[in-house]
């Protein structure tokens, strides 16, 4: 095609634009072409060194945890403070992913990582080096606004450059090594200083810094520059138009029922619901790692085999189950009943969750978000499906321990009514993505 031809059809993509016409560009046929569609040495190289965020991600979310007594102790810090420390991070991923998809779609997607990856080195750093709780504040700022560009533009890039029949189960890798990052960070930080933990948590960014030069942009972004160049200035509003809604509503919608349905309650002060019921922490603690990371590595083989639709109808009803055992265990308790069943009940609750909630809505919702959104949008939705996401966090995170004191029943009985509802949205509005390619299910989004 030549330059004039090119050039032409742009005024005439804008101009369709102007009027609120679908814009249909030439490329986007090409865009599959160049995707291999098989496994190839190239496509597992990009999806591993992305996924390292993913890592820096788990790490992150846990540090808090096996740091706390060692930051309480060695500067003599109080209970207040460190709850702001631990929950400052939450505040650095809103205003992340509130960035992320304009970063994204300004520099590309590896562009983006590296901005995910400097921001956490600079963040990890001024943690190691702090003796006091003011610079503990700010890298742990720095590092949740990593985390939070982090959790769109990896999913989004693994997304783009994977075949469609390979898709979920590459972009399912994401929630599986953050389960891994939290898990080894567990581990790691129960034997090392807080110090030599926040040092170690840089090794994951400097891979990915260094490893993004060795993989490819995103081919679905290189095609689209013009058109970002052409939204760029109504970005914000040109995601509200009417062909939009459907595609919006899902997105946000399982990001409303994935964090509402409990999951920072659960994750957050699994050891205080365990403690309050009379069961053990530690085993709980342990159980739980060992059925989130099984739960994740069969969500990885099931996804691309059954498809989205189902793992997420299952994922919401084990939820919802587990959220009336442990209200009814902690209605048991307020009728003086048996300890031991209490204990049982809210175990195998917690258990119950965990498993099914990695199974499907801990990650399918990443998973579609990246799948259902046209690339002339992705950015400005993205960020706000993601945004959306972190509030819903901070949210629950933060309300949690005032609900479970004023009705210990009560809070788990209204997270079992959530994921209940989520069953009823999924199976009402959320369509299945399995073996389609992006163009194809943004066709169908926006019809």
């Amino acid at each position: 095609m030549s330059e004039r031809v090119f050039q032409e059809e742009e005024s005439n993509e804008e101009d369709m634009e102007t009027q609120g016409i679908e814009v249909r560009i030439p490329l986007l046929e090409e865009q599959e072409e160049m995707v291999p569609d098989r496994i190839t040495f190239v496509l597992v190289l990009s999806a591993f060194f992305a996924v390292c965020g993913s890592y820096v991600f788990g790490n992150a979310v846990s540090y808090s945890s096996p740091a706390e007594s060692g930051i309480m102790d060695e500067l003599g810090l109080s209970l207040a403070e460190y709850s702001v420390f631990g929950s400052i991070l939450t505040i650095g991923g809103l205003l992340g992913a509130l960035c992320s998809g304009k970063i994204a779609d300004l520099i590309g997607r590896r562009g983006a990582m590296w901005v995910t990856d400097v921001s956490g080195i600079i963040g990890w750093c001024a943690i190691f080096l702090s003796e006091s709780a003011w610079s503990l504040d700010l890298g742990r700022l720095l590092l949740g606004f990593g985390v939070g560009l982090a959790s769109y533009v990896v999913p989004v890039y693994v997304a783009e450059v994977t075949p469609k029949n390979l898709r979920g189960g590459f972009v399912s890798l994401c929630m599986l090594v953050i389960a891994c990052g939290m898990s080894m960070t567990y581990i790691i930080g129960s034997v090392l200083n807080w110090r030599i933990l926040a040092c170690l948590g840089t090794i994951p960014c400097l891979l990915q810094l260094v490893g993004l030069f060795l993989v490819p942009e995103s081919p679905r972004w290189l095609g689209y520059i013009e058109t970002f160049q052409q939204v760029s200035e109504h970005r914000i509003f040109y995601i509200f138009q009417r062909k939009y809604a459907k595609a919006l509503t899902v997105g946000l919608g399982l990001m409303v029922f994935q964090q509402l349905g409990g999951l920072n309650a659960y994750g957050m002060y699994m050891s205080s619901i365990l403690e309050r019921a009379g069961a053990s922490s530690t085993a709980g603690s342990i159980t739980t790692a060992i059925v989130k990371l099984a739960a994740n590595v069969l969500a990885v083989f099931l996804m691309d085999k059954f498809g989205r639709r189902p793992l997420l109808l299952v994922s919401a009803s084990g939820a919802c189950l587990a959220g009336f055992l442990i209200g009814l265990s902690f209605l048991l308790q307020d009728y003086h009943q048996s300890t031991d069943v209490v204990s049982t009940l809210t175990f195998i609750g917690i258990v119950v969750f965990t498993g099914f909630f990695s199974l499907g809505l801990g990650g399918i919702p990443w998973i579609i978000m990246a799948e259902i959104f046209p690339i002339n949008a992705k950015g400005s939705a993205g960020s706000l499906v993601s945004m959306v996401n972190w509030f819903g966090s901070w949210l629950v995170a933060y309300t949690f321990n005032y609900f479970f004191e004023w009705s210990s029943a009560g809070v788990f009985f209204v997270f079992s009514g959530i994921c209940c509802s989520a069953v009823l949205f999924i199976a009402k509005m959320v369509p299945e993505t399995k073996g389609r390619t992006l163009e194809e299910i943004e066709a169908s989004m926006t019809s």
